[in-house]
């Protein structure tokens, strides 16, 4: 599997130099969101509004009255808790093109609940006129920017930052309001998003080892959301359907799919994976993914639920995953 490095902070760089009306704004957390090599290489179009994100989220509506589109960055529980009246008011209301990168969503952080992004979806679509994207590999984030630039509107991405592994050809980038396809099968169908889908990876390839025909979709638009493919593969998945996600339970992917599957009244049983009603305490990535049952043993386990079978899968058969150390140069987990 093939690791990048901030991926973000080069790809912005190179995306924005024939693009003059896109500025940057900080939060105080430039080297924290990738950002610094934009403000070298850009000095005039990067600002620094300090630890102030309602004032910063409110001077992006301002610039984008202006015909300006300001690329909001910090840590994803400073948007959207901070900065909430602001976003509503000032930028979802007048429907104006401010996008915002939330870093650190979910267990990606070992911050605690101060810094973890675990509703952030939830609060997010419940505003009128608001996109809301979700990264899972370099692939999303390298081709995300494109997707949140084309939107008539705010945009709020879950963002990855560091070291990331490539789970999807460079070939085929991001499209808006479209999953991606990743298997398929007609026993099961799991519909993952963000850090989880590498996980449901892993399980769903030994769970097809064991004859589970498995589709498995990778989902990056949470809002709008109305792709027919994906109720398609809900349609016909024999044995239920299976949302996984970096994200409480209440108000994410499983509440969308949920929501989707009542509105066309369609019956096949669904289990949710994700944080049931929790905060989540300090503590490394791959230990919270596994105590809150977002890894891929937790996806073998209610596949087995949902199957009524014992497909004798150990962690020891599962595919290994790359884990950056927490404080290298490229910040993985740390803050």
């Amino acid at each position: 599997m093939e690791i990048l490095a901030k991926v973000h902070a080069h790809n912005l760089v190179k995306w924005a130099k024939d693009k003059p009306d896109v500025y940057v704004l900080s939060a105080d957390l430039t080297s924290s969101t990738e950002i610094d090599l934009f403000r070298a290489a850009y000095p005039a179009r990067f600002l620094s509004l300090g630890i102030a994100e309602q004032n910063m989220l409110s001077f992006a509506g301002g610039m984008a009255r202006e015909g300006l589109f300001p690329f909001i960055h910090t840590f994803a529980v400073f948007i959207y808790r901070r900065a909430y009246d602001q976003i509503a008011i000032s930028v979802a209301y007048p429907n104006l093109p401010v996008r915002m990168f939330g870093f650190l969503p979910g267990v990606t952080t070992p911050g605690g609940a101060t810094h973890q992004a675990v509703e952030d979806i939830a609060v997010m679509r419940a505003l009128p006129n608001m996109t809301i994207l979700e990264c899972g590999d370099a692939t999303d984030v390298e081709s995300v920017l494109d997707v949140a630039h084309a939107v008539n509107g705010p945009v709020y991405v879950r963002m990855l930052r560091g070291e990331i592994p490539r789970l999807f050809s460079a070939a085929e980038p991001m499209r808006f309001g479209s999953a991606r396809t990743l298997s398929k099968g007609s026993d099961l169908t799991v519909l993952s998003s963000g850090i989880c889908t590498e996980e449901a990876m892993r399980a769903v390839k030994a769970l097809q080892q064991r004859g589970l025909s498995v589709q498995h979709m990778h989902i990056t638009t949470l809002k709008p959301f109305n792709d027919p493919a994906v109720l398609e593969a809900v349609a016909q998945a024999r044995y239920g359907v299976i949302t996984m996600e970096n994200h409480s339970v209440i108000g994410g992917l499983g509440t969308i799919i949920a929501e989707q599957m009542a509105e066309a009244g369609l019956g096949q049983k669904l289990a949710r994976l994700g944080l049931r009603d929790t905060f989540v305490h300090g503590a490394s990535r791959p230990y919270l993914m596994r105590k809150y049952r977002l890894d891929a043993l937790a996806l073998v386990e209610e596949s087995e639920k949902l199957t009524g079978e014992n497909f004798r899968i150990t962690e020891d058969e599962l595919a290994q995953v790359y884990l950056a150390p927490v404080h290298s140069d490229a910040k993985a987990e740390a803050l």
